[in-house]
């Protein structure tokens, strides 16, 4: 009677063991998704815009050939002013280098400015393109210490545009040899990414 006591325990014991473990196995309720729950609120929030300009200004160095140039960009109008209907000014300050630096002379022949508005699913047509082309011949003296400076606008854009993409060219012409009327063209080109700020919502 002992014996049979112990082994109906025995048994007790593993089917209660068995029971926890498949208990176990099963997934945590806070891990189920819930009827009528909501999404997490991180799934509906939109990535951020990227802003070249967000501390007010950047620096580049462009490489074209023998040519170095050091272009500092900057806006004078406030990144919260740049709203799609804003005439909104992009200046520039470019200088450069050139490497083996003979005593040939650099000169800019030629900048030029393209706007591209978009958003996260759509890019709107490009503005028209902004040229500053030299008056002089053969250019605009580059060579450091003498320095180029201009101001572009990037005008009206799309009111669903959040950011537009800003490209630049710089044209220039190096001296084959010092006091050479010859020249070699060399061309750079950068890319800025500028956000548009979105105007306040107003009530009606």
């Amino acid at each position: 009677m002992r014996t049979r006591v112990v082994q109906r325990a025995v048994m007790a014991a593993a089917a209660l063991t068995a029971s926890v473990i498949v208990v176990g196995c099963g997934p945590a309720p806070w891990t189920q998704e819930q009827p009528g729950a909501s999404p997490s609120p991180a799934a509906s929030v939109a990535p951020p815009v990227p802003n070249d300009l967000s501390s007010g200004s950047t620096e580049r160095e462009l490489i074209a050939g023998a040519v170095t140039a050091q272009v500092d960009y900057w806006s004078t109008l406030s990144m919260d002013r740049w709203t799609p209907d804003a005439v909104k000014p992009i200046s520039i300050s470019l200088v450069t280098t050139v490497t083996p630096n003979d005593g040939q002379k650099v000169y800019l022949q030629k900048a030029t400015m393209i706007a591209i508005p978009a958003n996260a699913d759509e890019t709107f047509g490009p503005l028209d393109a902004q040229i500053d082309a030299s008056s002089v011949s053969p250019g605009y003296l580059v060579l450091s210490p003498y320095s180029y400076s201009q101001t572009f606008n990037v005008g009206p854009v799309d009111a669903a545009a959040t950011h537009v993409t800003v490209q630049f060219t710089y044209d220039f012409l190096v001296q084959t040899k010092p006091d050479s009327s010859e020249y070699a063209k060399q061309t750079a080109t950068d890319t800025l990414t500028v956000a548009i700020a979105q105007p306040e919502n107003k009530e009606e």
